[in-house]
């Protein structure tokens, strides 16, 4: 039985409320006079407010369970879907208070906060899932919505072609993971992903194939939402496709959700098949990094290059997740990186939005000389991107630190740990060559119109925020590293698994 008060109901109550009053809101009543996209931006926002204070509040008062990965109801209130739940809130704020400017003037804007807002219920419910079916309806709450986001604009052919791909890889993906909680259930007779990796532990050898069978079915289809190689194939064109903001909802939120879901499920029904599947996903990791990077460099709109640097991002989080059965920092770093990363590219793409609407473009020429004519934005934009890359001494830096530490640290026990660290080094680098290109058009190239232009507010506010938020979690990391910590799952009480940093 769900506890009422708990804290993923609370939240789903919040903005389940307020998602559904915006539209009715609108249908009943429309004032001349009333700047409609103003008003519902700020509703959405004050839900956003009081959710995440809902959430932070009790995580400091001691009322969520430790991480203990496991529950008996479909939903646990604990300290993992807690630190999800700030992570994807925080990016929904900054989207929703973003579009304060640049919904200006467009159509249907009780339909795209609402939309939001359902959305972000389902990242949050698939935080706290400890349910194979509650996950899977927390998957399709906050991926349907992102469907007709992503093709909000539907009088634009590239943002219907990029609502297209996403909603037929999204599909698919759908399917994988019914398909696999499908082998789950006929082997275990429970959708409990607690009761099933117990099960899974002592699970006959001749039924090993098809768990393994599950446990990739599952990598498949959380993959397309994490934006892994080879699963990434739809990604550039919708981010790029996409309203700007919702491209910044996609790649900082949903995609995180995808790795909350992938911890859930996939990382420990491995260990539960005492499948050694580590170097596997170290492939995948340095493949993931490697072609995101180099697939970077080659774009010219800067929406598709932002695209291609979160592929690379995911690659270093799967680092993390990849060393866990042999390191306690690793699956702490990937952790850290998430809440990182959903800041850095949440502004990345908000300073996007910010050219676009002021100078309508998203190509990469249109940022020459941007230092002098959008200064505030060029200076935060460059700023995220300097974190994104690890430079210190931003939020950046500390994450690729712990997680490339891990893999060193790892080499008295898997002798291609330290290779690992080795390949994330590189592509930090090689990630600053197109990064180092933007900035380059910022600040040493001019445009043939200089004149400074006025930026939106409610953006540059947002990114004020992010700025404060890379600077000061990287000079004063502790809490954010001690946060990530307390949310590593605890597996100890489960017979047959073996031992390691998740115990």
């Amino acid at each position: 039985m769900v506890d009422l008060l708990s804290t993923p109901i609370l939240v789903t109550v919040i903005l389940g409320v307020v998602g559904l009053a915006i539209p009715a809101i609108d249908a009943g009543r429309r004032e001349k006079g009333v700047d409609r996209n103003k008003v519902y931006s700020a509703i959405a926002f004050g839900a956003l407010i009081v959710a995440m204070g809902i959430v932070i509040f009790r995580v400091f008062s001691g009322e969520v369970l430790p991480a203990v990965a496991f529950g008996q109801d479909v939903l646990t209130d604990d300290l993992f879907g807690s630190f999800f739940a700030v992570a994807l809130l925080l990016v929904s704020l900054m989207m929703t208070a973003s579009s304060w400017n640049y919904w200006k003037g467009r159509s249907n804007p009780a339909a795209y906060y609402s939309l939001i807002l359902l959305s972000s219920i389902g990242m949050v419910l698939i935080a706290y899932s400890t349910d194979l079916v509650m996950l899977l309806v927390a998957w399709e709450l906050m991926s349907l919505p992102t469907y007709a986001l992503a093709g909000f604009q539907k009088r634009d052919p590239v943002s219907n072609e990029a609502a297209i791909k996403y909603f037929m890889f999204g599909a698919l993906s759908s399917a994988l993971i019914v398909f696999a909680i499908g082998l789950v259930y006929g082997m275990t007779g429970t959708t409990n992903i607690g009761d099933s990796v117990k099960a899974l532990t002592s699970l006959d050898p001749s039924m090993m194939p098809v768990g393994l069978l599950a446990i990739a079915l599952f990598i498949a289809g959380f993959g397309f939402k994490m934006g892994l190689v080879p699963f990434h194939m739809w990604l550039p064109d919708a981010y790029e496709g996409s309203p700007a903001t919702i491209g910044g909802l996609l790649a900082s939120g949903t995609k995180k959700a995808g790795f909350a879901a992938a911890l859930r499920v996939v990382v420990l029904g491995m260990f539960a098949l005492n499948a050694d599947w580590a170097l596997t996903l170290a492939i995948l990791a340095v493949f993931t990094m490697t072609i995101g990077n180099l697939g970077a460099i080659m774009q010219r709109s800067v929406p598709r290059m932002l695209a291609y640097s979160s592929i690379a991002q995911a690659g270093y989080i799967m680092i993390g997740i990849a060393l866990a059965p042999y390191s306690d920092q690793a699956l702490a770093g990937s952790l850290f990186h998430i809440i990182n990363h959903a800041v850095m590219k949440s502004a990345g793409f908000i300073a996007v939005a910010a050219v676009a609407i002021t100078l309508a473009s998203y190509s990469l020429e249109k940022y020459r000389g941007l230092g002098r004519r959008m200064p505030i934005t060029a200076a935060t934009f460059s700023i995220a991107l300097l974190a994104l890359a690890g430079v210190p001494p931003l939020n950046g830096f500390w994450s690729k630190l712990m997680l490339f530490g891990a893999a060193i640290n790892t080499g008295p026990v898997v002798d291609w740990g330290p290779w690992l660290a080795i390949a994330g080094v590189l592509n930090s680098a090689l990630s600053l060559g197109y990064y180092a290109w933007i900035m380059r058009k910022m600040y040493m190239e001019e445009s043939p119109d200089m004149k400074r232009v006025k930026e939106p507010r409610a953006m540059i506010a947002v990114l004020v925020f992010a700025v404060v938020f890379m600077v000061g979690f990287g000079i004063w990391h502790a809490p954010l590293i001690d946060f990530a910590s307390k949310a590593v799952p605890d597996l100890s009480f489960i017979s047959g698994i073996p031992a390691g940093p998740l115990h």
